[in-house]
């Protein structure tokens, strides 16, 4: 079978982790791939980018495994993560709207793919047929030599012939979900730069991944250390990459999100559902898009970001208002997670200078800094 074949190169190259939006022209592909690695499923393509390259930080080889559509949707996210920053992420696209599309939706963008790719000079290795497996070999291999994202788009036309896997059924799907819950939000006395400076003041040895825009900035006035990574770019995906990094590393890890951020990605389900103890996600709620004029968030009047944490699967959840009750709560989800603290805070951006570090000097402090120890 071709998709053994694919597994036992992935093993061959020393593969941990498949970060997966299924597709149905590789559904047997995937039912290999769940059982034989680390298998986390995804909602969002663009969320997979984030976690890949937190775990290609911590050295962790992994692949992002979808659809080539969702190269659409993860077209920024890849070049503001690990192209901008230089990072390792080889992707095994099913690449649809080329060959026999009996769907005209998938055509428009699907077929523009390898010019696209070309254009902003992200590799693309075409796997036409059974013979050109091996060229994934080659894929994985160049993205970790030369630090960037490659992609290998997978023809339908690789799969034809080939033998239908009898799905297995997933297991009975029984539960009972109970939640009481009444979260109050008044006004507060911080500001992002107060509740950042309260976080700083705590902090020993976490590795900290900050929100882009002023947020990164207010971190880096308070306090700049080479084990906070300052995200530039990648709209929504400071959360997915402290997950990415959480998952390689016992550290603890820290994500400075914000309410807009966190509204704008569908990740926290998929960290509730992986559990990883020395995660925390800090959601610093003004209400507002606080980088890019104070323009109001769905959260100003309506979504409570503590429920949703609960809706996705969290079970250690906190809001604070004030420094006294973030000291308390940060104190607690140290010991143990994944711990979600939402703090309510007004808007208003502290007047610091500009982050003095290139993408690269980031990326090469972090990886200093995670590998001393």
């Amino acid at each position: 079978m071709h998709e053994q074949t694919v597994s036992g190169i992935l093993k061959k190259e020393a593969i941990e982790y498949i970060i997966s939006l299924p597709c149905d022209r590789t559904k047997d592909l995937c039912e290999i791939l769940e059982k034989e690695f680390r298998y986390i499923t995804i909602s969002r393509e663009e969320d997979g980018i984030g976690i890949l390259s937190g775990l290609s930080l911590m050295g962790k080889r992994g692949v992002l495994q979808m659809q080539s559509s969702g190269l659409g949707n993860s077209l920024n996210a890849l070049m503001t993560l690990p192209y901008l920053y230089m990072l390792p992420l080889p992707i095994l696209a099913s690449w649809r709207g080329y060959y026999q599309e009996k769907i005209s939706a998938q055509i428009p963008f699907n077929e523009k793919i390898p010019d696209l790719l070309k254009l902003y000079n992200i590799p693309c290795t075409i796997i036409r047929e059974p013979a050109d497996i091996d060229l994934i070999t080659s894929v994985i291999s160049d993205a970790w030599i030369e630090s960037r994202p490659h992609v290998a788009l997978i023809s339908p036309q690789v799969w034809e012939g080939e033998e239908e896997l009898l799905k297995s059924e997933p297991t009975v799907r029984t539960r009972t979900t109970s939640l009481s819950y009444q979260g109050v939000i008044h006004e507060s006395v911080m500001q992002r730069a107060d509740a950042i400076g309260v976080l700083a003041s705590l902090m020993t040895d976490e590795l900290v991944v900050s929100n882009i825009g002023v947020p990164s900035k207010e971190l880096y006035h308070a306090r700049d250390n080479p084990a906070n990574f300052y995200m530039l770019g990648s709209y929504t995906q400071a959360s997915p990459l402290g997950f990415g990094i959480a998952l390689g590393t016992d550290r603890t890890v820290v994500v400075l999100d914000g309410d807009g951020s966190l509204l704008g990605t569908a990740v926290l389900p998929v960290i509730a559902g992986e559990s990883p103890d020395n995660l925390i996600i800090i959601g610093l709620d003004n209400g507002v898009f606080g980088s890019t004029g104070n323009q109001c968030s769905p959260a100003w009047k309506t979504v409570d970001l503590e429920l949703l944490a609960r809706a996705s699967g969290f079970v250690r959840t906190w809001k604070v208002h004030t420094p006294e009750e973030l000291r308390d709560a940060y104190t607690k989800a140290r010991s143990g997670g994944p711990s979600f603290i939402h703090v309510i805070i007004r808007p208003g951006n502290r007047n610091v200078p500009n982050i003095l570090l290139s993408p690269l000097e980031i990326k090469n402090r972090f990886y200093s800094e995670v590998r001393k120890n």
